[in-house]
């Protein structure tokens, strides 16, 4: 059986969708990966990649084909807009040229832009084969969530343009059950829709770091509250520095936050301006292997999102890989994600944007763990 893997992030760049490729392998497919290059998230591509340069690879015995894209920059809604719509409109006119065989199956992964869809429609009527799209984030909700679109005559037009690639999709997958009544009220029926939630890869487990570790060398001393993923907006810094700031004085309680993102820029500099430089450590990208063992540093691991409606039907990916690790959790979150964290037994949850209440559960492990 032959799929296509249509994505506009692959392989170097950290994403789900990588882990579910290699599965696919192993269980003896023929996978295609088509995709863009890779540049997220510092917003440049990286470095050896180029719209010339390593558009042919293997990733675990999955071919790699990319199209050119303009890098999505920093902090720019506006290229962030074109590095969508270049993806789409590159994607759509070369795959048909240079995606020559015949697929079985055509597997769109879409944790934004919905565009992703629209080269997947094309591919479509050539290959004559059925769309399986699986939706990690919701269309148009995220985008009036993020603050990345405010303009109701854009939103309208956006959930047109959903609807059109939902009505053409053959099976939706779902990451979330509470994403399902919204995609049904675009007509979609349901025996089209599917749930198929994230798991964590394969490599996040429980490690027992050895005594002198590169790790432990970066970390501070004390009681870790570790985040662990994108520093964006929908991620809601604000309330984490809040919640650090009103418990300031707990001198042995550090924030260490691995990751980089759009708002890192503005999460340093709200941390300098707040003079609490002392709590919170930024120790920037790494490799995603690695994430294991920086996590059996920390004494509890963080998921915060902001309080949107959308918010509360998605589940944080970086849920799966704390659990994975069997790391306890705190979660300024509502509905999906905090059920899943407080029906494990994982941890604690308050709803989202009241630092007062994230502080309290920091101070409830703290305590806990005293």
């Amino acid at each position: 059986m032959k799929i296509l893997v249509l994505t506009q992030y692959f392989w170097p760049e950290n994403f789900r969708i990588n882990d579910l490729t290699a599965g696919l392998v192993e269980k003896g497919y023929e996978v295609t990966v088509l995709t863009g290059i890779p540049n997220y998230p510092d917003g440049k591509f990286f470095p050896g990649y180029g719209i010339f340069k390593n558009l042919r690879q293997s990733y675990r015995g999955a071919e790699i084909i990319r199209v050119p894209l303009v890098s999505r920059g920093r902090s720019n809604k506006i290229r962030l807009l074109i590095n969508y719509l270049s993806f789409a409109f590159y994607a759509s006119i070369l795959a048909p040229i240079i995606c020559r065989q015949r697929y079985d199956v055509i597997f769109v992964y879409e944790p934004s832009p919905i565009t992703v869809g629209l080269p997947a429609i094309i591919l479509k009527k050539i290959k004559s084969a059925p769309i399986f799209f699986w939706v990690q984030d919701l269309w148009p909700e995220s985008l009036s969530a993020t603050g990345a679109v405010h303009s109701s005559f854009i939103i309208k037009y956006v959930k047109k343009l959903v609807q059109f690639i939902y009505h053409r999709c053959d099976l939706i997958l779902v990451q979330s059950k509470a994403f399902i009544p919204s995609i049904k009220s675009l007509g979609v029926n349901a025996a089209r829709i599917s749930y198929f939630p994230n798991s964590a890869e394969e490599f996040y487990s429980p490690v027992k770091l050895e005594a002198n570790s590169e790790e432990r060398k970066v970390m501070p001393k004390g009681f870790i509250i570790m985040f662990a993923g994108n520093i964006g907006t929908a991620q809601d810094f604000s309330t984490i520095i809040s919640a650090a700031e009103r418990i300031r004085d707990y001198k042995e309680i550090h924030w260490i936050i691995i990751g980089d993102g759009r708002k890192r820029l503005w999460v340093e500099e709200e941390i300098a301006k707040r003079n609490l430089s002392a709590n919170f450590s930024l120790l920037g990208r790494h490799p995603a292997e690695k994430m294991p063992r920086y996590f059996a540093l920390a004494d509890v691991m963080l998921a915060t999102l902001k309080n949107e409606e959308i918010f509360s039907f998605t589940i944080p990916a970086k849920v799966q890989s704390y659990l994975a690790c069997a790391k306890p959790i705190i979660a300024s979150l509502a509905g999906e994600g905090a059920r899943i964290i407080e029906e494990s037994g994982a941890g604690f949850s308050c709803e989202p944007e009241n630092p007062e209440a994230l502080a309290q559960l920091a101070l409830k492990m703290y305590h806990m763990k005293a």
